[in-house]
């Protein structure tokens, strides 16, 4: 059963996050720590994709990434905190990832104690692509319930930079099978349509501010259209300690402690018919 837990947000957060299924907690990390995660990435990232942590470099199709794309030099690095034989950065996203301020937040947005399945560390440098709209939990397949995502802007973002969009009214919403996205804007495959009557809105975030929302939430990113802006997010994942399954591809599963935990295995690919191969990672 979900545990109760003592309240960290104010009533208005909690509020908004009970209506929309998102909430900004404003300046959460200091300058200092920001600059120190910003910081630790530019340098690993100094030369170029690193073997085993970026993101493959794919052709030109469907969503590739040619020379002319900034996202060759600067792809998002996955589950850095996988990776401690890089003192850089695999010390660093673990302890960021397992930072007991986010922890208490999720606790109490989960009501139940919070597991960590993933850390992504994104460049966004000018002239990138955006992100299309899509489910966090299309790609991880929590259930019951649902996943959240902690996304920390590095940087300030705002719609200049390659900021976010989310959809209100989509918190509940079932997880919708992704149409082909347009590549020509966006560097993801996948575009899942809001509802009728329902729009993406953006939402500008200011540097060590991390915004929390659920896998249900649709979501995505302008492209950088700025001439000399990156637009840095440090972003990781969680599902409550109660989930029954989650897809393999997050294992192993973490609790705030460091502990590993096992959970079950998502079978299929859910209302969308079976995932032959690992699913895209989210944003």
């Amino acid at each position: 059963m979900p545990v109760t837990i003592d309240s960290v947000l104010n009533p208005e957060q909690m509020d908004e996050f009970r209506a929309n299924g998102y909430v900004v907690v404003r300046g959460l990390f200091s300058e200092d720590e920001v600059a120190t995660i910003r910081d630790a990435f530019m340098e690993q990232g100094k030369n170029g994709p690193v073997p085993g942590l970026s993101e493959m470099i794919r052709g030109t199709a469907p969503n590739g990434y040619d020379k002319s794309d900034p996202l060759s030099f600067y792809p998002r690095m996955m589950h850095p905190h996988k990776h401690p034989e890089l003192p850089l950065v695999g010390p660093l996203a673990m302890r960021y990832m397992l930072d007991e301020r986010v922890g208490a937040i999720l606790r109490e947005l989960f009501q139940d104690e919070p597991i960590a399945t993933q850390s992504m560390f994104y460049f966004k440098p000018p002239g990138a692509r955006g992100q299309d709209l899509h489910q966090d939990n299309y790609y991880l397949r929590t259930k019951p319930g649902t996943c959240m995502a902690a996304w920390t802007a590095i940087d300030d973002a705002d719609e200049s930079n390659g900021g976010l969009v989310l959809v209100p009214g989509t918190k509940d919403l079932d997880i919708a099978c992704p149409e082909r996205a347009d590549n020509s804007k966006f560097f993801t495959a996948d575009h899942v349509e809001p509802p009728a009557g329902l729009k993406p809105e953006p939402l500008n975030l200011k540097a060590g501010d991390v915004l929390f929302f659920n896998g249900s939430v649709i979501h995505g990113s302008y492209p950088n259209t700025s001439k000399d802006k990156f637009r840095r997010a440090f972003i990781c994942h969680y599902v409550p300690a109660t989930s029954a399954e989650c897809s393999h591809w997050y294992q192993p599963f973490l609790k705030f402690d460091e502990t590993e935990l096992t959970i079950p295995t998502a079978t299929g690919g859910g209302p969308c018919g079976e995932m032959v191969a690992a699913p895209k990672a989210p944003h």
